[in-house]
């Protein structure tokens, strides 16, 4: 019995009820059935009948009581009725059973068809060569595999793709550094070329010679756009090999596979002439300084350059030929973006221009704008070197996790976890987990300030915990497979046993295909993480209070079954998240 059911159930019985009562799409009323926050208020619960006061000009508690009246006494083991006019729904044991035996059929339970037939085309992590992969890079990457799975999960099919910046002035900048310092790292470079351009800039009025770095830049800016210069080319070739390798590395640590990478250089081109075309016709304009322009006043929003004066298309040029390549490779229902949300107000021009050029495509794109992680010592910034990369947070996580687990091995004189080599490993997941559950446990656009000490608890709302509660339910199958004790849900439903009440991990289990649909509704992965961290707490909690494993207890195949099933849920939650499950912690 799902809240869909539930809804379906409501409508007839509420037509029958009130006659009167044209429709619900005529009266433009919708019913809606949660999941109570308080167990003791039923497994699901409405406010229909507080919705229906109005239309019906009636009562709510006399409206849900009469509800109740038409509600068949077979469906549900109990309907209350509450103040104001809430209907409180309690689903029989044999609901409880019937799910559990689903799971267990079902590996990839929670698997629906919401998305079938949809393409989507997400892109996200989107790194600009000879730079670091920092923290901000992470939040992208994270929460566009975790949106890839849940899409994937209900059913779309899924392409993703990265989008790297390997032309403009920024890779010009890191060259002139590396030109100037060659024995620096591309990240140093970058800092100096930035910080040459930008001291040369501001004395440009006292000092022409000062200005002839910036003028430098901007001129080797252009040879690599039109790579007309073959020493400035073996530099940057070379760099750009090593970013591509360096990237390599770490989305394999992260789990991400992509389907694609376009580079801007492949989309520059087209870019600049779909602005061309486009300022023939009126949609942009030219500026003072000869630059091509879209003025966004028009519509409410400010002025982007396009084309700027050294006359190089710009970074928003070059996303309109990227939604065109896109589109060309994959004929999408959907693309979607993901990056930072201090570039949104950017992509309401870029969309505002879009619309006018390409209409069908522009309705078609969604822009996810996450928010910025800082440390409690405040923002990053790879502009003055300041900057948090990705390999620095993950060793100072893997350096707290290593000292935790030496801890706790000590307090319980547990043996350690295997080789060296095994311990590493598993570090490294538990130390990504907590990452990415740092990341993806509230909603996408909140601003995160990391918390170590809270990140890798093993005691609840962090990735570990999830990673460990997998691993404990782990360790009780292979007991029970010691002990030759199978799955078994039949018994639930035995005289001997059907009366005892129903756990909270039992019910919580039934949500998770409903938490699937709604993550990929809403883009929110952040409602998996919330669910998989109640999943985790009720399945620690009946471990507590029952033994699960025992010979002398003729049903403990059924708490096995439901440990069972607890852990495929967990092992599907967590792989819609991006985080790997552990054998062993």
């Amino acid at each position: 019995m799902t809240k869909e059911e539930i809804k379906k159930i409501l409508e007839k019985v509420i037509i029958k009820q009130y006659p009167n009562f044209q429709s619900f799409e005529k009266e433009d009323t919708v019913i809606v059935v949660e999941r109570p926050k308080e167990a003791s208020h039923g497994d699901y619960s409405t406010n229909i009948a507080l919705v229906l006061t109005k239309p019906l000009k009636k009562n709510p508690l006399e409206v849900a009581k009469k509800i109740k009246e038409g509600i068949s006494n077979k469906v549900f083991e109990k309907v209350e009725v509450a103040p104001p006019g809430f209907i409180n729904f309690y689903l029989k044991k044999e609901f409880f059973v019937n799910n559990i035996k689903e799971v267990l059929k079902n590996k990839n339970f929670g698997k629906n068809n919401l998305l079938k037939g949809k393409k989507i085309i997400i892109e996200y992590t989107d790194p600009n060569i000879l730079k670091e992969f920092h923290i901000g890079h992470l939040m992208s990457n994270t929460i566009g595999e975790s949106l890839s799975r849940i899409f994937e999960f209900n059913g779309a099919s899924i392409k993703r793709m990265c989008y790297q910046s390997d032309v403009g002035l920024s890779i010009a900048k890191a060259v002139w550094g590396k030109v100037k310092n060659p024995n620096v790292s591309w990240q140093e470079a970058y800092v100096f070329g930035t910080k040459k351009y930008e001291e040369s800039l501001a004395k440009k009025p006292a000092s022409a010679e000062s200005y002839g770095e910036a003028k430098e830049i901007i001129e080797l800016n252009k040879k690599i756009f039109e790579r007309s210069d073959k020493s400035i080319n073996s530099i940057y070739d070379a760099g750009k090999k090593w970013s591509l390798e360096y990237f390599g590395q770490i989305y394999k640590k992260l789990g991400t596979k992509f389907d694609d990478f376009i580079f801007e250089s492949q989309v520059a081109d087209y870019g600049k002439k779909i602005v061309e075309d486009g300022l023939k016709k009126g949609i942009f304009e030219k500026g003072d300084n000869g630059a091509v322009i879209f003025k966004g006043e028009k519509f409410g929003l400010h002025t982007r350059v396009f084309i700027n004066s050294e006359e190089l298309p710009t970074y928003e040029a070059k996303e309109l030929a990227l939604a065109k390549e896109k589109y060309k490779k994959y004929k999408y229902n959907q693309s979607v973006v993901v990056t930072g949300n201090e570039i949104n107000e950017y992509f309401k021009v870029l969309f505002s221009a879009m619309s006018q050029i390409f209409p069908d495509l522009a309705k078609k794109t969604k822009h996810i704008g996450h928010g910025m992680m800082r440390l409690p010592e405040g923002k990053m910034s790879s502009r003055t070197g300041k900057v948090v990369t990705f390999e620095f947070l993950l060793s100072e996580v893997e350096k707290k996790i290593l000292e935790k687990m030496e801890s706790r091995e000590i307090d319980r004189k547990e043996e350690s976890l295997g080789s060296v080599q095994d311990r590493s490993e598993i570090i490294e997941k538990v130390a990504i987990g907590a990452l990415k559950y740092s990341i993806l446990k509230q909603s996408i656009g909140s601003d995160i300030v990391y918390d170590f000490e809270k990140s890798i608890s093993f005691e609840g709302d962090s990735g570990p915990y999830l990673q460990y509660s997998y691993a404990r339910a782990n360790s009780v199958l292979e007991k029970s497979k010691a002990e030759k004790i199978k799955s078994d849900t039949n018994l639930r439903m035995t005289s001997e046993f059907t009366n005892e009440k129903t756990s909270g991990l039992e019910k919580m289990m039934v949500y998770f295909p409903e938490v699937v649909q709604k993550a990929g509704r809403e883009y929110e992965p952040h409602v998996i993480v919330l669910y998989l961290t109640e999943l985790a707490r009720e399945f620690n909690n009946y471990y507590a209070n029952n033994k699960i494993v025992d010979k002398a207890d003729e049903f403990s195949p059924h708490r096995v079954a439901l440990t069972e099933a607890f852990s495929i849920i967990m092992k599907n939650g967590l792989w819609l998240l991006g985080i790997d499950v552990l054998e062993k912690m």
